[in-house]
């Protein structure tokens, strides 16, 4: 079923500041003339910033507002030396133990890293995540894989653990932040268990089960959101009692049919469950991402990336109340722009008659004078199971039995590789009422962060800061893949895709790290007044002089070659509070899946900015 998309569902227009103040001021017509490189690596005591150490790459990328309050200084870094196999995934810290842990996916587990000096992380063990005995009789059993870690400040920590045959009901895996790394007992939750965080009372874990579907789209398990009672106390190897009674589940099952509110997207084959039953297509197409809990610990709010939509959920109930669409942003408006070709050689950022799905994967939440919002990364993301394959280049549209663009239809006329041909568009949206052709055409993310209330109204959307940025602090490395360095070579896809982001205050004020997967690095916004979002820094840890997988092609040690690239592909980050920090200082950690490391930076304070 092809489910099109209202125009502007629950969306307020998207406020926006320019480009930072002083660093583009070089940018030609549309960024199609290359720009230097802005890069600052080594600083001296007197700038108040950190030496860097070792991981890190002798000129990170760095681009910094005029007036900056707060910079970003790379200070060390832990190597798996594993290329591209998403070694490095999720971080959490531990204050009291000044422990790291840090999701390892291709070993399937939790590495334990002692960060007492962060120029330095050392591993001290992996967790215990498989052979532990769960609640409900079941063993998580061996080839089980850690998709997330969250851990309470007491030092109770929690892994949620992928089920070898990921239709199935996987685990959340107890264990003691500051022990050896045996674990403490285990639930099971649901399928796919794919992020985990715990609530700011440390009272529940809650657990988005992102029910995937089997790769050859054979089962489509429900996607649901697991509620569990943690104990109260840790005491030294203890957790008390573990039962499965603690577990409640969220579904969707109030959302299904006519129910489902317009513009959540749900479409593709009706794939049975595992237990063959064609009941609740609704719940089977959702697919929790990610979760971000209120400061009051009475509400959840879920992203379901490839629905554009979010879904709230009461934890006292274990019920989800209510459901939403992000709705599409206009690139066609004036700084709400992309470059949507990988073959026009120049970073040329631009409006077009295309829409931006948003489809958030990081999400998350603070409060700004008593008010709760809501913070997203625009990845975007695709469904392509089995057969089934969602995505579709422009010039494509109208091959292969696919309808062709309207030919009333503003991008009728730009189907040359040069403007929009070689964009990736989704196949499930846009279509005209009586499905001959597609009047309107949805790309796929936003290439930006937002701000959002509660209720679903869009207050802040960093449009195409992302990439004009980006593209004067790269320069030929301009929306390059993480796995080679190559200009404009994301352009046709999701640019520099941002993945996950995280939120901290430094003295006083609000700021979102965001870590752009594709490009590398992290945007950093200062959203404490939410409606005046503005850019602040951008540093990426990252030689972009080394394309690793080149140098791999050609024959090159993977471990050597990492090690002169820095950071590729972060995804997971934490914020480590000044109070917390072994440096006194705020620190912010990455953990980078292609380049399979762990990287912590130093927030620094600029004294006498405004």
């Amino acid at each position: 079923m092809r489910t099109p998309l209202p125009r502007t569902p629950r969306l307020a227009p998207a406020p926006r500041r320019a480009v930072v103040a002083g660093c583009a001021t070089a940018l030609a017509v549309a960024l199609a003339v290359p720009v230097a490189l802005t890069a600052s690596a080594h600083r001296d005591a007197g700038s108040g910033h950190a030496t860097p150490s070792a991981g890190v790459v002798a000129d990170p990328a760095e681009l910094s507002a005029d007036d900056a309050r707060i910079a970003l200084s790379p200070l060390g870094s832990y190597a798996t030396g594993v290329f591209d196999e998403s070694a490095a995934e999720i971080v959490a810290y531990h204050a009291r133990s000044e422990r790291l842990f840090s999701v390892n996916a291709q070993a399937g587990e939790v590495t334990v890293l002692d960060v007492a000096r962060p120029s330095s992380p050392r591993k001290l063990f992996a967790l215990e995540t498989t052979g532990v005995r769960a609640a409900d009789g079941s063993t998580v059993p061996d080839g089980a894989v850690a998709n997330s870690v969250a851990v309470r400040p007491d030092g109770l920590g929690v892994v949620a653990v992928e089920s070898p045959d990921k239709v199935s009901d996987g685990w959340l895996v107890l264990f003691d932040a500051a022990g050896d790394g045996g674990a403490l007992g285990a639930w099971r939750v649901g399928a796919l268990p794919d992020m985990v965080t715990i609530t700011p009372d440390g009272r529940n874990a809650v657990v988005a089960n992102e029910g995937e579907p089997a790769d050859d789209f054979s089962v489509d398990p429900e996607g649901s959101v697991s509620v569990v009672d943690l104990p109260r106390r840790l005491t030294g190897k203890h957790a008390g009692t573990v039962a499965q009674s603690a577990v409640r589940t969220a579904t969707f099952h109030d959302f299904e049919g006519d129910a489902l509110p317009d513009g959540v997207r749900v479409f593709g084959p009706d794939v049975a469950g595992p237990d063959g039953s064609l009941e609740h297509r609704v719940s089977r197409n959702l697919e929790p991402e990610y979760v971000t809990v209120s400061k009051d610990s009475r509400t959840a709010y879920v992203a379901l990336q490839e629905a554009n939509a979010v879904a709230e959920v009461d934890l006292r109930s274990a019920r989800t109340t209510d459901l939403w669409s992000l709705g599409s942003k206009d690139h066609s408006l004036p700084d709400q722009g992309i470059d949507p070709s990988d073959k026009d050689g120049v970073a040329a950022v631009r409006e077009v008659p295309v829409r931006g799905l948003y489809m958030p994967d990081g999400i998350a939440s603070y409060t700004s004078r008593g008010q709760t919002y809501l913070v997203t990364a625009n990845e975007g993301d695709a469904r392509e199971w089995g057969d089934y394959v969602e995505p579709a280049r422009v010039k494509d549209l109208g091959d292969d039995g696919l309808a062709p663009v309207c030919e009333d239809s503003p991008a009728a006329g730009l189907l040359g590789d040069a403007d929009l041909g070689r964009l990736n568009v989704t196949t499930a949206s846009g279509l005209r009422a009586d499905g001959s052709c597609y009047e309107e055409l949805y790309a796929f993310g936003g290439r930006s962060f937002s701000v959002w209330t509660t209720d679903g109204e869009l207050v802040f959307d960093s449009g195409d800061e992302f990439e004009r940025a980006t593209a004067e602090a790269l320069g030929a490395a301009f929306n390059t893949n993480h796995t080679e360095t190559k200009r404009d070579g994301r352009s046709d896809d999701k640019g520099p895709e941002p993945e996950n982001l995280v939120i901290g205050e430094v003295s006083g004020r609000t700021y979102a790290f965001v870590g752009l997967e594709r490009a590398g690095g992290v945007m950093v916004y200062d959203i404490t007044r939410p409606q005046r979002s503005e850019l602040v820094t951008y540093v990426s840890n990252r030689d972009y002089s080394v394309s690793v997988e080149d140098a791999i092609d050609d024959g090159a040690d993977p471990a050597a070659t990492l090690a002169g690239a820095g950071d590729l592909g972060p995804e997971g980050l934490a914020f480590v509070p000044a109070a917390d920090s072994p440096t006194h200082r705020p620190l912010l950690a990455v953990a980078n899946e292609v380049s399979g490391t762990t990287t912590l930076f130093q927030v620094d304070r600029l004294v006498g900015r405004r």
